[in-house]
């Protein structure tokens, strides 16, 4: 089911991107957000995130980190395979397909930004002080993004006003 444009949530996704980048997504089109293994982010994958909702694509232990695009989830939360899968990355050997642990969403490029929007950035803006991804000790690797957050960033994004997108 996918979430009407008025409705629709916003997100922060993180990648390294020596590991998956927004220039990959870029190339690739869509793909699985597969591997998260934290409880609470695996929440949020199975049962807040839908389609339509907006993704901020961050580069994480990169210099600098910085928000470097943006996505579009274009399927809901489902089983996530690679738990099952003896050979894969993400192997959990605790999972079951019938009794799946964790979960993964698709998304679609939207947008690479010319200019990514650096932690740095995002920590000295006015508006943004309540941002998970500029706390200290905050590692989760899906994270929520308020509604003047998104608006905030895409400004900075693109070098002008905020955007009412």
């Amino acid at each position: 089911m996918s979430t009407p444009a008025d409705k629709r949530r916003h997100w922060l996704f993180k990648s390294e991107p020596d590991v998956y980048s927004i220039h990959d997504l870029e190339r690739d089109k869509t793909t699985c957000w597969e591997g998260v293994r934290n409880y609470q982010a695996r929440n949020l994958l199975r049962d807040e995130i839908q389609t339509g909702d907006l993704v901020f694509f961050y580069h994480s232990n990169a210099n600098p980190p910085a928000i470097a695009g943006m996505a579009e989830v274009c399927r809901s939360g489902y089983p996530d395979h690679t738990a099952w899968d003896q050979q894969a990355k993400y192997y959990d050997p605790k999972g079951r397909p019938g009794q799946p642990t964790w979960f993964m969403v698709d998304i679609r490029h939207l947008e690479t930004f010319a200019q990514p929007v650096t932690l740095t950035m995002l920590k000295q803006t006015p508006g943004l002080e309540e941002m998970m991804v500029t706390k200290r000790g905050t590692r989760l690797s899906v994270q929520p993004v308020t509604a003047q957050e998104w608006k905030i960033i895409l400004g900075l994004a693109r070098q002008g006003m905020p955007s009412l997108r």
